[in-house]
């Protein structure tokens, strides 16, 4: 079997600990290191919680790398109220034996993308892209050593999440998402246009639940805190999981119908901070750099979980 090569970056957050659980779990992927970024919760949290997850999983062989704690230009804003105080909904943090590895992300996402053969390596984007922002100012030529990168973030015809307009991941750092996206890097970018179509029903979750490994409880937990929070602030019943649709193209991609565009990032308006603009228009899909998902099936992908966590 033939290996993606993967990094994931992801500030955890229930849903990126599902999309961990998922890598983790995958055959296919050689996991090359796992760099987090402050977001959901500060980077000392996602840092911590990634190291949890990798525990959980058995996956200690896998680096974590902290990253940025702060959005390029602007005050950190956190989704606590979505994920709970630490990041990890109701799961007792703990501290792990195993530490960080010693460097930033982004020097890690340079390293390690510079020292393998041109497109080899891919990127999975779970939450803010500052880590990725800081990558490219660091190393301009990572945009064309870089292989395919999936993100999480942006909202077209679904609105937003956090504002009117604007998707969370995005409005975070909306100005590193905008260096990003005016890269030559080829991202497929799964906005809540398809991420609200990927949703944890009851017997969903209860699939999950069923299956007797530590990652699947822990898996199922974060989804069942999910539905708890989404039904007191949203009125939802069956909370979207959004991170995990990041590393389940990599493994499924025919899970995903995409769309070639044109996205770019609003930073100068108040109002509209971190709004995507997706354009299909008059983009040629010989030359295009973005894919935007328009749907996503979610029954295979709550099979493709479920096969992975047992």
């Amino acid at each position: 079997m033939k290996k993606q090569s993967l990094i994931i970056d992801c500030d955890p957050g229930v849903d990126d600990a599902v999309g961990l659980f998922l890598a983790f779990g995958s055959p296919e992927l050689d996991l090359l290191a796992v760099t987090a970024v402050g977001g959901n919760v500060p980077v000392s949290r996602t840092g911590r919680n990634a190291r949890i997850l990798r525990q959980i999983a058995g996956r200690e062989d896998v680096p974590v790398f902290l990253g940025a704690d702060r959005p390029l230009v602007r005050e950190p804003a956190g989704a606590g109220e979505f994920h709970g105080a630490e990041g990890l909904g109701d799961l007792p943090p703990f501290e792990p034996p195993f530490p960080a590895t010693p460097g930033h992300a982004a020097e890690a996402i340079v390293d390690i993308v510079m020292g393998r053969p041109e497109g080899s390596v891919a990127l999975a984007m779970m939450g803010p892209l500052t880590n990725l922002a800081l990558a490219l100012r660091r190393e301009p030529r990572l945009a064309a050593r870089l292989g395919p990168v999936s993100v999480m973030g942006g909202a077209r015809s679904e609105g937003g999440n956090i504002t009117a307009s604007a998707e969370f991941n995005i409005w975070a750092d909306p100005d590193a998402a905008a260096e990003v996206f005016a890269s030559d890097l080829s991202l497929t970018v799964f906005g809540l246009d398809a991420t609200h179509q990927v949703r944890a029903t009851d017997a969903r979750i209860a699939r999950i639940e069923a299956i007797d490994t530590p990652q699947a409880q822990a898996a199922a937990s974060m989804m069942r805190f999910s539905q708890r929070v989404e039904r007191e602030i949203v009125g939802w019943d069956a909370p979207p999981v959004h991170d995990p649709v990041t590393v389940a193209w990599f493994l499924k991609p025919d899970l995903f119908e995409v769309r070639t565009c044109r996205i770019e990032v609003e930073t100068a308006s108040d109002l509209t901070r971190g709004h995507t603009a997706v354009e299909f228009r008059g983009v040629d899909p010989a030359t295009a750099r973005h894919h935007w998902a328009v749907t996503a099936d979610a029954d295979g992908l709550f099979d493709l979980l479920a096969e992975r966590v047992a």
